[in-house]
Formats: C-alpha cells, sequence, structure tokens
C-alpha cells in the first residue's frame, strides 16, 4: 500500500525523541547514526552542527548523505563483524532498528558520557502491524536493562505512539556515565 503525502512527510522527519534528547549530546560532537535508513537522523543530526556518521547496508540510501558532509559506511550489521571496533562517539542513535547482538558494541561506541538515544518497536506492536515477529520487538524492559549495565539512564519508555504511525516502542536516552565505566566490557568486546 502507498503511503500518504503526510504520512511519507512524517516519516522523513526525526523521531520526537531524538529531537527531545539530542541537546544531551556533546555540541559539535561526533554522531553515530546506526542502521540510518534514508538518513532522516543523519540530516538532522548534521544540520544542528554535529559530525555524522551514518552505518548502512543500503547502498543507495547513503549516496544521498554525502554531499551533507556525513561519512558514511556501507556495513551489514547483521552478517558482518562490527565495522567500528576502535571508534568511539559522544552520541548514537537507533531508530526503529533491533539486532541484539549488537547492544554490546553499541554501548562500547559511546565515549564516556556519550549519550544513548534508542528507539524501536516492542512486544505488542503486532497489534498494530510491523514488526510482528518477536525476534525484532524488544521484551518487555528488554531496553531498560541493556543499558542499565553500563549506562546512566536520563529517560525510558514503554509506551504506545500513534504518530508517525500506530505502533509500541520502547525508548531510552541513556549516558556512558564516568562512574560506571569501571564497569568492565562483555566478554569479547574491547
Amino acid at each position: 500500500m502507498a503511503k500518504t503525502f503526510s504520512e511519507q512527510h512524517s516519516l522523513d522527519r526525526p523521531s520526537e525523541w531524538v529531537v527531545r534528547w539530542v541537546n544531551q549530546i556533546r555540541p559539535g560532537g561526533t554522531v553515530l547514526d546506526l542502521a540510518c535508513g534514508s538518513g532522516r537522523h543523519s540530516r538532522f543530526l548534521a544540520a544542528l552542527g554535529f559530525r555524522v556518521c551514518a552505518v548502512d547496508r543500503d547502498e543507495l540510501a547513503l549516496q544521498g548523505l554525502h554531499d551533507r558532509g556525513i561519512t558514511t559506511l556501507l556495513a551489514d550489521l547483521e552478517s558482518d563483524p562490527w565495522p567500528l571496533q576502535k571508534s568511539s562517539f559522544d552520541g548514537v542513535v537507533v531508530t526503529n532498528y533491533l539486532h541484539r547482538a549488537l547492544f554490546p558494541h553499541i554501548i562500547c561506541a559511546l565515549a564516556t558520557g556519550g549519550v544513548l538515544i534508542y528507539e524501536t518497536f516492542a512486544a505488542g506492536n503486532e497489534r498494530f502491524g510491523r514488526p510482528s515477529n518477536p525476534d525484532f520487538l524488544l521484551r518487555p524492559g528488554e531496553l531498560l536493562e541493556v543499558a542499565r549495565s553500563r549506562l546512566r539512564v536520563v529517560a525510558y519508555e514503554d509506551v504506545e505512539v500513534t504518530a508517525p504511525k500506530s505502533a509500541k516502542v520502547q525508548r531510552i536516552c541513556a549516558r556512558n556515565d564516568p562512574e560506571k565505566s569501571d564497569v568492565p566490557a562483555p566478554e569479547g568486546i574491547s
């Protein structure tokens, strides 16, 4: 089914959750937009003066970001090794994407004081359509538990939203707090 102009326009805008919490990221810092898709958050972040690294497996989607001063990285995050092993970021933004094996890598990619802004679909979303497969839906409290192990949670929600479309989501803003930096990384992650 084709999207109406209004639906497509709202899907091109940055997430309200990202807009709300982006001020937690160090001004002018480096931000990773993971599984960036069309790059709506990459463009938004770059316009705010952040240095952005956009990662996705869709080469065509990444091409439109080069002329905006955004660094792009073509990577299949689910099949290839973690492509950012030696990189750290002042912010990491992830929306509408879930691959649980990446959680330790995402957290380790945060510089001290770095901020994670994450929002994706949760159990209960099957009532609204796709995704409906439990493999792609966060379990109750799952995002909160992932973050609590090494980050200081600034804000967390497990809610139903109506825009840009009806969905059940979990979302979090969490900081890599220096007081938690002595917590060891999971085995195999550096």
